[in-house]
């Protein structure tokens, strides 16, 4: 398995640097790399159809660089599930178990606010009271004059 994630690797770097140096070879609005090379008007450093099969060509090692890295991803995780397994004593690694837990655990309805620290005073009530209940009058609504 590391044979083929370094190779893997190795490979990725090679199609890396070979798709930047595809890239900056082409010409691009402005000129790009390619007029430092000889290239002046319509024509580029290799002749003047290679526009056409140098996009072709990036288009190709775009792709082999996708699936190598792909492919990187899967050999890496394959490598860090083997790795954990084997700090375990050879259990496997499980991520998520169908099987309920020591007992049921209730949470309490979510209030927006952050859980009380053990110890804490007891909570506030949430409604504050009516202007009635504590004797007081209501404000006096007011007309408009017509």
């Amino acid at each position: 398995m590391n044979f083929f994630f370094y190779l893997t690797w190795v490979l990725f770097l090679f199609v890396c640097l070979f798709l930047i140096l595809l890239v900056l070879i082409q010409k691009g609005r402005g000129g790009g790399l390619a007029s430092a090379f000889g290239g002046a008007g319509g024509n580029t450093a290799f002749g003047s159809k290679t526009g056409d099969v140098l996009t072709w060509a990036t288009s190709i090692v775009f792709g082999i660089f996708l699936l190598l890295g792909i492919a990187l991803n899967l050999l890496a995780n394959a490598q860090h599930h083997a790795a954990v397994a084997a700090a375990n004593g050879g259990a496997p690694v499980v991520t998520g178990s169908a099987e309920p837990g020591p007992g049921p655990q209730t949470a309490p309805p979510p209030t927006g606010l952050p859980p009380a620290v053990v110890g804490d005073t007891p909570p506030v009530e949430p409604k504050a009271p009516d202007a009635e209940s504590i004797g007081v009058a209501p404000a006096p609504t007011t007309q408009p004059n017509p």
